[in-house]
């Protein structure tokens, strides 16, 4: 293949670009702020699912204690009326007095079990409360910080793809002077070759392998034409001949 020197020159700002390209890349998906993100947002799930968890044990709580102060509150009304039946003086009966008196502190050990019930219930449902009310201030922490971190995130990465897009038209300006036919091969290795197609013979070392060529190899590369396209004998990339390669 044959291409004019300057066009070769071309391919090497060409893979400058490409390779800034490459790096704007990198440097976008390894932003701090991705883990950062991440971090935050596993906690955010969990302080959730805590709060959650929560939420719901007091609200549980609250529909015992209402059934427990129900349960209380009729105990207390049955045995308010079994306190009026044995003051009214109606009941006469030494048997029927001695059950009544024996319901009426029956009742009073039922009623003072389910206040203790009633107690009990409300001490969970106020620790559920502080857990909720703690797991709620610790969310609106973490969101904050999270809110942060994409914000700073999205920035950082608006940014790059500036720089990306800002490359990638420039890109195209100086790929679209360089014949198609070398572009297509130029291309082609750079996909094989990982990211590198076209390297500078830079004091008889090629740059993309980084090795330096052999007598033989120089030889034949100050033999060839100045339009001829050369290619690096250890790595197959396109090699471009500059006053700086030593020849």
């Amino acid at each position: 293949m044959n291409a004019a020197p300057a066009d070769q020159i071309r391919l090497l700002d060409v893979q400058a670009l490409d390779t800034r390209l490459q790096q704007l890349a990198h440097k976008e998906r390894s932003l701090p702020e991705h883990a950062e993100v991440e971090s935050l947002t596993k906690d955010l799930t969990q302080l959730r699912d805590l709060h959650v968890a929560a939420t719901t044990e007091e609200s549980d709580c609250a529909r015992e204690q209402t059934k427990a102060e129900q349960d209380v509150d009729q105990v207390r009304q049955r045995a308010a009326r079994d306190q009026k039946r044995l003051d009214s003086g109606a009941v006469t009966s030494p048997k029927d007095l001695e059950n009544l008196q024996r319901e009426i502190v029956s009742l009073a050990k039922r009623q003072g079990d389910l206040e203790d019930v009633v107690l009990e219930v409300m001490e969970r449902r106020e620790s559920a409360q502080e857990r909720a009310g703690e797991l709620s201030e610790r969310l609106s922490s973490v969101q904050a910080k999270a809110d942060d971190a994409v914000s700073r995130r999205d920035g950082a990465a608006a940014a790059i793809e500036a720089d990306i897009s800002s490359a990638t038209k420039e890109r195209e300006v100086v790929a679209g002077s360089i014949p198609a036919e070398l572009l297509k091969l130029y291309d082609k290795l750079r996909v094989k070759e990982g990211g590198v197609g076209a390297a500078k013979l830079f004091q008889r070392r090629c740059e993309g392998c980084r090795l330096e060529l052999n007598i033989t190899e120089l030889n034949e590369v100050r033999a060839a034409a100045a339009d001829a396209v050369v290619r690096c004998e250890n790595c197959r990339r396109i090699l471009v001949r500059t006053s700086e390669s030593g020849l």
